[in-house]
């Protein structure tokens, strides 16, 4: 019913202590409501006159505005505690996946944690806005007012005593069912939401083998899953929520015919018998509140317990050390550098020894370990075994601020934010002048594009607006490197792989000069790239099978020429 996380976000003794004050004074608000207008009533049918019950109607209203001056404090109190725990989860939840690296996003996927990020994040808003209400409202205000029906008549507090938890236990039943669906609706859209993402990342080559229709016709298989499951899901809660209408329906009906007949008989009075067939549908309303939102905070709750797995992922605590920045006179030993995944090939062996200024490639088929690589390199992965030392530091991993301060990193894609043109350039730079950008433009070749944009650098492109091709996408990320001067180390993981090679080569004559005065580690299975290289890394089924010049590599007729004869020569 209530996930016990939520007793850990901060101020929530407070906040409950405060609810359930406000639950307080709002049952006796009711109670009062009901009483002060079965007053008026009695005394209208017992043939008063209107301006007589003036009184009563006017305490009444007090009562009325009292109420729902409490619901209008409750519900603004929990919108801003909610909104600022929301806002909060979600600031923790990107720091820990930044921390933890592009692993946690490899184990969970892209589109899950995309979708947690967005719409999990609202959906624990509403699940801490309902349940907190409706749970403190459902132990307060029935028993408050069960006490105000016993004051009148212990027998028809008797009834809806016993009645009260045959009904809570028949709603435990539907609701062990409802979170079983719910379970299963949320797993189902964790599914359609990678393979979505999925698709749509490689969109162009399946496209360009002809897959595309295949890979629709797999979407919609998945959302109809999603689209059963939702269904099976909102089946148990409407078949809840008309059971219970049901139920405290025919309850109060029962109450209403005791009270009838025990009028009749004169065994009772009309203002007692009033007041209890007022109260009874209140009794009965925090209950039925709850249930109409039950299936909202299942939503809540399943994400909420996405959320915390990843939060509570264990994090090795890396001993931040003072390093100098890279220059022409320092040096990188890496001996022994070993990584694993849970159930990948794991990568062993890693032995790096650089100097200065180089530019060192890492080839290998796909697998290999070169994305494993740049990931160590840049700190997003931390390894298991290893030494590594910079200018004679020793260090555990490369998740030294230090260091990751230096490195400028351009993955397969990069990611365009929706802003302008200018923004996306300068992202890194804001400062930059209208100057420096103009200059980085032409030094990737984007004159053409900013030619064709209807506003220039101002137009807004990214998410859905200006689309750009893969090609511009990469100038953008190379014009965000050549803006910053002071970082020295560039790590590149495939950037030219879903590139034509007509593109690629154009962009190549822009990316070399970008390397000079820089270490650079170049991740990729376009051979051709090698003979811009310093040093070459042979990745093979996760160690480094060969490392050497290219010069090296040919002579020995090792993995590198077995590699050139399979994938294409030099």
């Amino acid at each position: 019913m209530i996930d016990k996380s939520i007793l850990k976000f901060p101020n929530i003794r407070k906040l409950m202590t405060l609810l359930t004050g406000m639950a307080f004074l709002q049952s006796c608000a009711i109670v009062g409501q009901a009483g002060f207008l079965a007053t008026a009533i009695v005394g209208l049918w017992n043939g008063e006159g209107l301006h007589s019950q003036v009184t009563e109607i006017l305490l009444f209203a007090v009562c009325f505005c009292v109420r729902h001056c409490v619901i209008f404090c409750r519900e603004r109190m929990l919108d801003r505690y909610a909104a600022a725990q929301a806002s909060s989860l979600r600031q923790q939840l990107l720091t820990k996946v930044f921390r933890v690296g592009p692993q946690v996003v490899q184990q969970n996927g892209t589109g899950n944690v995309t979708t947690m990020v967005l719409e999990g994040i609202d959906q624990v808003e509403n699940y801490l806005h309902l349940i907190l209400s409706k749970i403190i409202s459902m132990m307060i205000i029935p028993w408050v007012i069960l006490a105000a029906i016993f004051f009148f008549d212990w027998k028809a507090a008797a009834f809806l005593l016993i009645i009260f938890p045959v009904i809570i236990i028949f709603m435990i039943v539907l609701g062990y069912a409802a979170q079983s669906k719910a379970a299963q609706q949320y797993k189902t859209y964790q599914i359609l939401s990678n393979h979505f993402v999925d698709s749509l990342r490689g969109i162009d080559t399946l496209k360009f083998f002809g897959l595309s229709k295949k890979y629709g016709k797999s979407i919609f298989k998945t959302s109809e899953r999603f689209r059963k499951a939702t269904l099976n899901t909102l089946k148990i809660a409407i078949l809840s929520t008309f059971a219970l209408d049901f139920f405290t329906t025919l309850s109060i009906a029962v109450v209403a015919v005791m009270l009838g007949l025990r009028l009749i008989d004169g065994h009772m009075l009309l203002y007692p018998a009033l007041t209890i067939l007022i109260l009874s549908p209140e009794y009965f309303l925090p209950i039925r509140d709850f249930s109409s939102d039950y299936h909202a905070t299942l939503n809540g709750k399943n994400s909420l317990k996405a959320i915390r797995k990843i939060l509570e992922l264990e994090e090795i605590q890396i001993k931040q050390q003072a390093l100098p920045s890279w220059s022409e006179g320092s040096s990188l030993r890496v001996n022994d550098l070993t990584f694993r995944y849970e159930k990948e090939q794991p990568l062993t062996k890693i032995a790096l020894n650089v100097k200065g200024y180089q530019k060192i490639g890492i080839i290998g088929l796909s697998g290999s370990g070169k994305s494993t690589l740049i990931n160590l390199l840049s700190g997003f992965l931390s390894p298991i075994a290893g030494k590594i030392s910079i200018d004679g530091t020793e260090i555990t991993s490369f998740a030294q601020h230090d260091w990751q301060k230096q490195i400028i990193y351009i993955p397969q894609n990069p990611y365009i934010f929706k802003a302008t043109l200018r923004d996306n350039i300068a992202f890194y730079q804001p400062q930059a002048t209208v100057e420096q950008v103009g200059e980085a433009i032409k030094v990737v070749g984007l004159e053409e594009l900013v030619s064709e944009l209807p506003q220039g650098l101002e137009t807004i492109v990214g998410e859905g607006s200006r689309s750009l091709s893969g090609g511009q996408a990469q100038r953008i990320a190379l014009a965000r490197a050549f803006l910053d001067k002071k970082r020295k180390i560039l790590l590149f993981d495939e950037p030219t792989a879903h590139l034509d090679i007509e593109t690629e080569i154009e962009l190549k004559e822009r990316m070399l000069p970008l390397m000079k005065e820089r270490l650079v580690f170049f991740a990729t299975h376009r051979l051709h790239w090698m003979q811009e290289m310093d040093q070459i890394i042979v990745m093979e089924d996760g160690i480094v099978a060969e490392q050497g010049t290219l010069e090296e590599l040919k002579r020995r007729n090792g993995s590198f020429v077995h590699l050139s004869s399979s994938v294409g020569r030099l």
